[in-house]
């Protein structure tokens, strides 16, 4: 296993549409999964999906627990998700500043569905199917765009609320 490197906004390999997995007790998708646990974490990310380190395969992992990078945010159980479906169960929404490592330095405004159920599979191969609100909601949401090559910026309504953290950080404080 090993920590691999994260395709940055500008690789066109980033808007491309990942494929379904069809064999879940493969070698080759466990290692992918545990690689990209340990890439996310040597990155200090909320998540990670196989398109950012170059696979193009349905599977994000996601899992949150005192990140410095979203201390308010609270946490979010380690999850491996494999051929994700997103329901959305009220039309409500929230506004989140979203960064992502494929985007470093960078936040912008999001606004997405704040109440969710996602299914998929886990590492077995096994049915999941849970419900989240909040930043879990953001983070799941967030991950399974990139298995359809979307990135976070092609969602903002208002590019005036896209900038470095830095800058972004200081305007608030002013």
């Amino acid at each position: 296993m090993a920590i691999k490197s994260i395709l940055k906004m500008g690789d066109p390999e980033l808007l491309k549409v990942s494929q379904r997995v069809t064999d879940f007790s493969s070698d080759e998708l466990h290692i992918l999964i545990k690689d990209l646990f340990d890439t996310m974490a040597a990155s200090d990310g909320a998540g990670l999906a196989a398109p950012q380190i170059g696979v193009l395969k349905r599977v994000v992992v996601f899992g949150v627990e005192n990140n410095q990078r979203y201390p308010d945010s609270g946490s979010v159980p380690p999850t491996v998700l494999i051929n994700p479906e997103i329901e959305v169960l009220r039309n409500s929404f929230q506004e989140y500043w979203e960064g992502c490592l494929s985007i470093p330095g960078l936040r912008g405004l999001v606004e997405r569905p704040d109440h969710i159920i996602y299914r998929g599979f886990d590492v077995n191969g096994e049915p999941i199917k849970i419900e989240a609100t909040g930043f879990h909601a953001i983070v799941v949401q967030h991950e399974c765009d990139h298995l359809d090559g979307v990135l976070y910026p092609m969602k903002m309504k208002d590019m005036s609320q896209f900038g470095f953290c830095e800058e972004l950080d200081a305007a608030q404080s002013r």
